[in-house]
Formats: C-alpha cells, structure tokens, sequence
C-alpha cells in the first residue's frame, strides 16, 4: 500500500490486548483470551487511515514475532512506519483485558512481565524521525509512556520538535495506573504535558480525578493555555470547549459488543474533520457541533464490533450511519 506523509502522527505503545472470552469474570476466572492488536496511539493512526487521512505512528516494539506482526499490520493498513523502533531484547507489551457484562473493560495486569520490561519502554529521543515532524499538522499523545524515563524523554522530545514545526499537540489523558511503577508520582509529571498541549481530551472520570470538574468549559479557562477540551462519558455522550464554543452530544445509540479503543476511534474521528476543515472551523459553532457529533459517531460505530483496529470504520460508514441517523423515525 503507498503511504504519504502522514498529516497527523500518533506517538507511544502498540500492543495486544489479550482480550477475555469471558466477560463478567475476573483476571483470575477467566478461561481463555483472544489477542487484539492495539494500544490507543496505534489505535488513531490506523482509524485515520482508515478515514481517509494519513498518518504515522512512532513507537517501540521488540525484536519478536509479535512486534513483527504488529508492524506488518500498521503497514498493511497503510499507515507511515519509518518512527518505529525496535529493541533487541525486551519484549512486545501484552495487557489482559477483563470485560464487564455490558461491555466495558478493564485493564488486569500484564502476565508475567513487570510493566517496566516491555520494548515500548525504551522509545529513544534521539531516533525519533524529525522528517515526519516537518510536514504534519498534528502529534497525538498518549500518558502511559510518560512512565517510564527513556519514552518519557521521548515525548518531551516530540514536544519540542512539535514547536520547532509548529505542529499542533493533542494529548489523550488514557489514564492507565496499571502502567505505572507509582502511580503517585503521575499527576505532576502529567500536568506538566498538559501546558504544553492545543487540544486535551479525557474520560469524565479523568477530568474529576485531574481537575475535579468534567466541565471542559471550566477546564479550558482554568489552564488558559489549550485551544479545545474534549470530556468523553461513555454512554453519557460527551461535552466540548472548542475556540470558545460550548456543546454537548449524546450518546449513539448503538448495540455494543465492545468499547475497546472507541475513545480513540473518537479522537481519529476529531482530527480527521479538523485537518480536512482547518482550524478555524472550530469558531463557528455549528462546525463546532458537527466536528464533534462525527468523531461521536466514529466511537459509537467501534463498540458495535470486538477489537479495537479491527472495529473501526471507513469513512463511508459513518457517513451511512450519520445520514441514517439523521432521518426522522
């Protein structure tokens, strides 16, 4: 598949998510797992791809079957590989995936490897390909890789290149503590990202546990330096604070079988519409509201099938979906 420079480039993990067969069990009771590619970074780039906008993804992954196979699927799917690092000996990351009886999930543990040994753990600043810097509008970010000094030095890294480009910088908080030797130690180390940051995007309990408000209005006035706020709720819908306009949406509804990577199908469906529109876009309040209801029913269409990569949708699809929505019943 020919790749061009990727618009938008989405740094941090790509792994599997062992996920269980079981839902309603815990870590302990479950039987069997199926292995689903993911890793929320690795999840935008590819439901970008999959939109219509290139992109590219930068990590680390093990000299290992299963980081060859997680590379040939980015490659496969079309999306940009020259950030992609591979370490000699550490592994690829595996995380178990518990799944309540409604869907949700929950992340239980990494099997018999400390979080600290995985390859994505050793992202290198000084590999990162500065070439993808210079063309593209966008970095997504992640949180989890702030955990760990060598992909921690990495991001910061990213972030200067970001203003030497001046490339936008959206950060998905994706609180994880499982990720985390201590967890304790997160907030500060996370706050110092978030100034540094156009566009922020978090669960409702992520805002309440960072700025005990899921207001992104509130959020966005209290850090003064961000251009837009996203605060995603599940089947609550989600609210907005973008170039000073306000919104809610509510939830699609949608069957569910499984929500793994809806929140970065959301992020992808955001950023698809905003590279396409341009910035100024988010001004005029009806764009505002429309950018937002297609990145929701980007997340929605995902939780109607298993898997994160696996579930989204083509652009056609959520213009299907969005047309028959929009028929009166």
């Amino acid at each position: 598949m020919v790749v061009t420079s990727p618009r938008v480039l989405c740094l941090g993990e790509i792994l599997f998510d062992f996920l269980s067969n079981q839902p309603g069990l815990t870590y302990e009771q479950v039987q069997s797992w199926t292995p689903y590619p993911g890793g929320a970074p690795a999840n935008v780039a590819c439901a970008l791809v999959k939109l219509g906008t290139p992109s590219g993804f930068i990590g680390c992954v093990g000299q290992d079957d299963t980081g060859n196979t997680l590379v040939k699927l980015l490659q496969e799917v079309g999306v940009n590989t020259d950030g992609v690092q591979r370490h000699p000996t550490d592994p690829t990351r595996g995380v178990y995936v518990t799944r309540s009886e409604t869907g949700d999930r929950a992340f239980a543990g990494f099997g018999d490897t400390d979080t600290t040994e995985f390859a994505d753990t050793h992202l290198k600043a000084d590999q990162l390909p500065v070439h993808l810097f210079e063309t593209a509008g966008v970095l997504v970010l992640g949180t989890l890789e702030l955990a760990y000094p060598d992909s921690r030095a990495a991001i910061l890294q990213a972030l200067d290149l970001a203003d030497q480009y001046y490339t936008k910088v959206l950060l998905d908080i994706n609180w994880r503590p499982v990720f985390w030797p201590d967890p304790a130690v997160a907030p500060p180390i996370i706050r110092e990202v978030i100034q540094r940051t156009d566009f922020l995007k978090l669960s409702d309990d992520e805002a309440e546990w960072l700025f005990e408000t899921t207001d992104p209005g509130i959020i966005a006035h209290r850090l003064d330096t961000v251009e837009g706020v996203l605060v995603t709720a599940g089947e609550q819908g989600c609210s907005y604070f973008l170039s000073g306009n306000e919104g809610q949406i509510p939830a699609f509804a949608v069957e569910v079988e499984d929500t793994t990577g809806a929140g970065d199908s959301f992020v992808a469906g955001f950023l698809h519409q905003l590279v396409h529109q341009d910035l100024k876009a988010l001004a005029n309040p009806d764009k505002a509201h429309e950018i937002v209801t297609y990145a929701s029913a980007v997340g929605a269409l995902t939780t109607t099938r298993a898997g994160a990569i696996a579930a989204q949708p083509t652009a056609a699809e959520v213009e299907a979906f969005l047309q028959l929505k929009r028929q009166p019943s």
